[in-house]
């Protein structure tokens, strides 16, 4: 039988006053209203709650039993209240992220870290893995913010991070011109290290070559980006890496870029949300941080 919240509200006051003037100058109502309510109770109930005297009420058995679990579900309630306000405030709370471990170390760890500095009362947790992971994980609530490589499902909101460029690198002594300018078959026909099949960045070079009619067949296959570098550094073949990704490498000699007579089309890793749910108060506070800082 449903029962109106405020009428288990006045019966704990009362329960603990003891006295219905009381319970109504401590309720800012009248006595009239308190009397009526814990009436409307007991009728709803089919139970005798309070004993009446004249020096004011006392809980009957079923009144005392009742009680017990009246006080544990409005102490929760109130609990509940405070925590949310808590989070409203960015005082409590978890942020959870998806970002492949290569975005969250070259373009998030400060935006991490600012904002623990800033919310420390707000846990921050970061799922890895790659954009169709974290997306399918942002779509399932898993997460409350994905970082996805130009992500087109439909149903998301985006905020495009940074640009990304596909190329090819190989190590400084590998046996190529480097002052050659090649075509799409002559890198095709290089020993060629990717990252696996299942990577969105792969996926996107294949597609590339295939519009020129160009399948690439790798003879290397990774899931670590920092081992693309590391092979072609020895001279296993030419990796197709992500410009952004590599500038250490690249500054310290350690690969070198080879010319090519053709542009792969830029990306984005963009931060996405779920168009239709509203993000979380730190979830919202973390976006605006990236928009205002990344700017």
């Amino acid at each position: 039988m449903a029962v109106k919240l405020e009428l288990y509200r006045v019966f704990k006051e009362v329960a603990e006053t003891g006295n219905i003037s009381l319970a109504a100058k401590n309720l800012y109502i009248s006595q009239s209203a308190v009397s009526q309510s814990v009436k409307q109770l007991e009728t709803a109930l089919q139970a005798r709650l309070f004993a009446r005297s004249p020096r004011g009420v006392s809980l009957t058995w079923e009144g005392q039993m009742l009680y017990q679990y009246v006080r544990s579900a409005l102490g929760l309630l109130a609990t509940g209240e405070d925590k949310l306000s808590q989070a409203q405030q960015l005082l409590l709370g978890t942020l959870t992220i998806g970002a492949s471990d290569t975005v969250t170390s070259f373009f998030l760890t400060p935006f991490l870290e600012t904002f623990h500095r800033q919310h420390p009362g707000i846990r921050l947790k970061i799922v890895s893995g790659r954009s169709a992971k974290v997306l399918s994980m942002l779509r399932s609530g898993a997460v409350d913010i994905a970082f996805a490589s130009s992500p087109s499902e439909p149903g998301l909101s985006t905020w495009s991070c940074f640009a990304t460029h596909s190329v090819f690198v190989a190590g400084s002594g590998y046996d190529c011109d480097f002052d050659h300018v090649y075509t799409r078959q002559e890198i095709a026909d290089f020993p060629l290290i990717l990252l696996e099949r299942k990577a969105s960045s792969r996926v996107f070079l294949e597609q590339y070559f295939l519009q020129s009619g160009i399948t690439l067949t790798p003879e290397i296959e990774l899931s670590s980006r920092s081992l693309l570098v590391s092979l072609a550094k020895i001279g296993l073949g030419v990796a197709g890496v992500t410009l952004e990704f590599v500038q250490d490498a690249l500054l310290s000699g350690d690969i070198r870029l080879l010319k090519t007579d053709f542009t792969i089309p830029s990306r984005s890793v963009d931060m996405c949300t779920l168009q239709d749910v509203s993000p979380t108060a730190a979830a919202a506070a973390f976006m605006e941080m990236v928009r205002r800082e990344a700017r």
